[in-house]
């Protein structure tokens, strides 16, 4: 098995070289997907927060209402701390059972945000870095998820630097041009990783 920590600021296009990875096989093990899952009506997860944060975080039909606890949580450390303190141990749960039912010769991809900025490279195998230059991310940003070019720049801002995150990448893959020429690149990064995990 080869675990690959997959990161790159927002607008960069990681979530797309996760999809192109699934197409050839990877197992796909996205944090996103399973913050909101441990946190699902009915889990422990999400008693653990109401616990925590009361039910003024909760919408009408039980769910969690993310914009609420976003208000409760932003700009104070000290709560945002405590839900992390919930969430992201059940997170590493979830992640450690489906890298677990993966096959022994499985590349396992973790799609990891912000690994650079929790340090967590020394978790995977190879760390592989989707870029894309700022001027490329903002215009993404801007057409594809409607932002103003100041919020787009101030998302940015709010993660690892370009050359925070190339430093800790094992692989990079440039996804700063058109969206066709990323396939060639990811099956090309692909054909080194196969070989790896079935020796691995």
């Amino acid at each position: 098995m080869l675990k690959i920590g997959l990161t790159g600021g927002i607008g960069a296009g990681k979530s797309e070289v996760s999809r192109l990875f699934a197409a050839h096989g990877a197992v796909i093990v996205d944090s996103d997907v399973i913050a909101r899952e441990v946190v699902a009506p009915g889990t422990a997860g999400l008693a653990a927060v109401v616990a925590e944060f009361g039910s003024r975080v909760l919408r009408p039909d039980g769910s969690l209402d993310r914009p609420a606890l976003g208000t409760v949580v932003f700009g104070d450390p000290e709560r945002l701390r405590a839900l992390n303190a919930i969430v992201h141990p059940l997170v590493r749960a979830r992640s450690a059972e489906l890298e677990a039912a993966a096959a022994p010769d499985a590349v396992v991809v973790h799609d990891v945000p912000l690994l650079a900025e929790n340090g967590l490279g020394p978790l995977y195998d190879l760390v592989v870095v989707v870029d894309a230059t700022d001027e490329a991310r903002v215009e993404r940003l801007v057409t594809l998820r409607g932002m103003t070019e100041e919020e787009a720049r101030a998302r940015m801002a709010a993660q690892a630097t370009r050359a925070e995150r190339l430093a800790i990448a094992d692989i990079v893959i440039d996804n700063s041009g058109p969206l066709e020429e990323l396939a060639p690149r990811v099956a090309e990064v692909w054909a080194r990783l196969r070989p790896r995990a079935a020796s691995a």
